[in-house]
């Protein structure tokens, strides 16, 4: 007898807060339950045959309405419930996550004397993702770059950039970045704010994110993947060294993009491979 239902979001997490209200023909409620934190719900109240109408909802989702017809047995089987974000944006469970820098990249973009592009990217970093239960704006995410590990693919270069002309990684060893705040910029998408410290300058930046998607991994655990963009503008962080060449283009262009390919395991460690 009662009630039987399961609570996920589109990627097939577990919606563990999510209410469910019951009412028959008349709009009268005549059962109430929470959902376990799988996601299910099972509720021993028998029902009497008849329609009635199951409302789910859970904070920080759309409410989601399904019909159920009960019958002489007195159970009500409402099976899969998917509930979607508020604005149809999705994001991967509540909890810790860990950015797992062995399958992400951090790189940027400059222009070259106007016509092509150099682009680099940094090997040593580390982040923790913090996604808020209830409000996903209060959601937090913080990385720490060694500077040193900037990698273009040129030693000379590379020497260049490492030096006080541009990331002073003698002075300043780490770039660090700690958000803000979180907003929804449409479906699957949101702005990071947060500030970002580099060469001994601290700046508010924000980053365009876009949710790819969970998955399994070899080692037993669960993955989420995000990409993210900025620009940046090197004077902001006292970058300001140029060469000016013919008809005066200049070597480097004064703006960099910053692009991000994050995957990040859940839980506050990552798997021993």
């Amino acid at each position: 007898m009662g009630l039987t239902a399961r609570i996920h979001t589109r990627d097939g997490w577990a919606v563990s807060h999510a209410v469910v209200t019951v009412t028959d023909m008349t709009g009268t409620q005549v059962l109430r339950a929470e959902a376990d934190p799988e996601g299910a719900v099972r509720d021993t109240t028998a029902l009497a045959p008849g329609a009635y109408t199951v409302i789910v909802t859970a904070i920080g989702y759309a409410p989601a309405a399904a019909s159920a017809i009960v019958t002489a047995s007195g159970r009500a089987e409402v099976g899969t419930v998917t509930l979607a974000r508020q604005g149809g944006t999705e994001l991967p469970p509540p909890g810790p996550w860990t950015i797992d820098p062995a399958h992400s990249t951090v790189a940027a973009v400059a222009q070259h004397l106007g016509i092509s592009s150099v682009r680099g990217r940094f090997t040593d970093f580390a982040g923790t993702i913090e996604i808020a239960p209830d409000d996903v704006g209060k959601s937090r995410v913080q990385a720490v770059i060694r500077a040193s590990s900037i990698d273009t693919g040129n030693g000379m270069r590379d020497t260049h950039l490492r030096s006080a002309d541009f990331l002073d990684v003698e002075r300043y060893p780490e770039i660090t970045y700690r958000s803000t705040g979180l907003s929804v910029a449409g479906q699957d998408r949101w702005t990071v704010h947060g500030e970002l410290a580099m060469r001994g300058v601290v700046r508010p930046v924000d980053l365009d994110l876009a949710y790819l998607g969970t998955g399994s991994d070899p080692w037993g655990g669960t993955r989420a993947a995000f990409r993210a963009t900025t620009e940046l503008r090197r004077e902001d962080f006292a970058m300001n060294y140029n060469q000016v060449v013919q008809a005066g283009i200049a070597a480097i262009g004064t703006t960099l993009k910053v692009e991000l390919d994050v995957q990040a395991v859940q839980g506050e460690t990552l798997p021993q491979a």
